[in-house]
């Protein structure tokens, strides 16, 4: 086991070492994560800031997601072998780490029961279909595992905000995307919802990083321009679709995206500490950081119905 987790970061490190350690995590001033009460958890969440001043160290790292990406294969062979489904949304705001993420996950599993979904704007076809049309169109049969690089919730953060959608579509939306859930979930479908929360300052900093990047260039749209100057209003939006479908069958999971790799090792663990797989070592597949990972309900005022 040593010998693979050596070989795993020497395969890993000079590929993401230099994107991974870029840019200064900004912490809240005069915080101890070690000794955090749960009243100084929520005021982080509430307030959008960071509980770590630095970096989770690369060696450490690359030690947990080795050991978590086992786990990983652990659940995609239950997955297969039980005629499980699971569906993975992840959402957040532009440069948040939702691919790197996902990548993260899928890396080492079997690209024949494990599918990404990141689609394009809707056709003039689609734009004439039942809204969750083309959603439903890629849902997991049985033994599949799916993960959606920005889901059906499009229509309640940046078609809203960019004026994409009408006043009446976003009700509708709002009104049907509680009932669509619960019928994924009655039909058996594992639905997880990860919300990657990053500040405005890191946000800034990273679309920056991808306009001079001759390899991320590709990832910045016009969408992303606009990022910054509409932070207020996708804060809002963010912030009504917690209050408007996060339900007790459905809940939504926030995880600060400050550090990617603090990111992408809990949100992992926030999808793994939930599911009762075959082989599941508990101590890897355990609770994700309470200072990274929380449900919605415990941090925003709203009941959970």
């Amino acid at each position: 086991m040593k010998g693979g987790i050596n070989s795993y970061i020497l395969a890993k490190e000079s590929l993401t070492s230099e994107e991974l350690h870029s840019g200064i995590v900004t912490a809240k001033s005069g915080f101890d994560p070690s000794h955090a009460s749960t009243d100084e958890i929520k005021s982080l969440f509430r307030e959008g800031e960071y509980a770590y001043s630095d970096r989770l160290p690369l060696d450490d790292y690359f030690a947990q997601m080795y050991a978590l990406q086992v786990e990983l294969v652990k659940l995609q062979n239950w997955v297969k072998s039980s005629g499980e489904k699971i569906v993975i949304l992840f959402e957040g705001r532009d440069a948040a780490g939702k691919g790197g993420t996902i990548k993260r996950f899928v890396e080492n599993l079997n690209p024949r029961g494990a599918r990404v979904v990141a689609l394009f704007k809707p056709t003039s076809e689609e734009r004439q279909q039942w809204y969750f049309q083309r959603y439903v169109d890629h849902l997991p049969t049985a033994g599949e595992i799916v993960l959606f690089d920005r889901s059906w919730y499009n229509r309640a953060g940046v078609e809203r905000v960019m004026g994409y959608c009408s006043e009446e579509e976003y009700w509708s939306f709002i009104e049907q995307v509680p009932d669509f859930e619960k019928m994924l979930i009655k039909s058996g479908i594992h639905l997880f919802k990860l919300y990657l929360s990053v500040s405005k300052t890191e946000q800034a900093r990273r679309l920056h990083e991808r306009s001079i990047s001759p390899l991320h260039a590709w990832k910045l749209s016009p969408v992303d321009t606009e990022a910054q100057a509409r932070w207020d209003e996708y804060s809002v939006a963010k912030e009504d679709t917690f209050t408007r479908t996060n339900t007790n069958l459905s809940p939504w999971i926030i995880v600060k995206a400050e550090d990617k790799l603090r990111t992408r090792l809990n949100a992992i663990r926030a999808v793994l500490s939930q599911i009762d797989y075959a082989g599941k070592d508990e101590t890897v597949a355990c609770k994700p950081d309470p200072l990274i990972v929380a449900r919605a309900a415990d941090i925003i005022a709203m009941d959970a119905s």
